[in-house]
């Protein structure tokens, strides 16, 4: 299994971090907090093929991979683009108008309670997944609440007391399909959010002094740095295996390492953001240094499409009642 970035993939992520750097610079992408998506980005991203990126070409996408697709995800992690970046990724080709950015597409698994949506203020469209498949709802039918202070501040989260049945447009294997490639989209991201949040760290280890040399320079520091890349690199090469294995090249089940990859994604994301705060000290616990944003978006991401904790505790028990070591 080649983890190596082809020329073609180099240049993929050089482009589309290009356009993060030019279109979501980090103010552009706070004031979305109080301004909501901005709906001009957003159909941006369609435009460069960010949601249509795995549809085949018959059907109107860019007719890559889900290698590619992690490669770009990785991207939007790490520069916080803010959106159901992975909902509406998974809708093309199922709700019109999501390949193309002129439709926003949130998610939810089905409960029979009350709901918590994330985005849900933000999307034209609303697919519920449950185990008989996909259904599909207009947002303006749903009776929702908005919660007034999020987690993140750039997830805004909606409640709906009871959701509808919608218009089934998936069955159980779409459903599947639709967790599968959603953990490992998601972990992607949390990929970037590690990556983001160790490269904030670092700049700022180099340029803080203290006693007259930079606090990179002390070992405490310059260890929790150097065990932040430690953790970066070592989730990067799980991401790509899932990916890789989506694609049907590579040597385990795709459930096993997409699994492993959104573990080590729910661990790595969680504290290379918990050490950025660190490492800036008091300040880090503002609201205007960004450390805080990393740590939040890394705690959303832990509870989607699989809490961390709970599917390492289903791997370990399929790896026991295998008789793995």
């Amino acid at each position: 299994m080649d983890f190596e970035l082809s020329d073609d993939q180099e240049a993929l992520a050089e482009g589309v971090a290009a356009l993060c750097e030019g279109r979501f610079d980090i103010d552009a992408v706070r004031a979305m907090a109080d301004n909501g998506l901005d709906r001009g980005r957003w159909t941006e991203l369609a435009e460069t093929g960010v949601f249509s990126l795995c549809l085949s070409e018959a059907d109107g996408g860019v007719g890559l991979g889900w290698a590619e697709a992690a490669v770009v995800f990785e991207q939007l992690g790490k520069t916080l683009v803010p959106g159901p970046l992975v909902a509406t990724t998974l809708a093309a080709g199922l709700v019109d108008g999501a390949a193309d950015g002129s439709v926003v597409v949130a998610s939810v698994e089905r409960t029979t309670g009350p709901a918590v949506i994330e985005h849900l203020g933000w999307a034209d469209v609303l697919v519920i997944v449950d185990d008989d498949g996909l259904a599909s709802v207009a947002v303006p039918e749903l009776d929702a609440t908005p919660h007034a202070q999020p987690l993140d501040p750039l997830t805004p989260v909606w409640t709906v007391a009871e959701l509808p049945a919608g218009d089934r447009i998936g069955d159980a294997g779409a459903a599947a399909s639709w967790r599968l490639r959603g953990s490992m989209l998601t972990a992607a991201l949390q990929l970037g959010l590690a990556i983001g949040a160790t490269d904030l760290a670092v700049a700022y280890a180099k340029e803080r002094e203290q006693f007259g040399k930079p606090i990179g320079a002390f070992q405490a520091v310059k260890h929790r740095c150097a065990d932040m890349i430690t953790r970066v690199e070592v989730l990067r090469a799980a991401v790509y295996a899932a990916a890789v294995t989506l694609d049907g090249n590579g040597v385990d089940e795709p459930e096993r390492t997409v699994a492993v990859a959104k573990i080590l994604a729910s661990h790595a994301a969680a504290m290379c953001g918990k050490d950025c705060v660190q490492i800036h000290g008091g300040m880090g616990y503002t609201w205007e240094v960004n450390a805080h944003l990393f740590l939040k978006r890394a705690w959303v991401h832990d509870l989607a499409f699989g809490d961390g904790d709970d599917l390492a505790g289903e791997l370990a028990r399929e790896l026991a009642g295998n008789g793995a070591d």
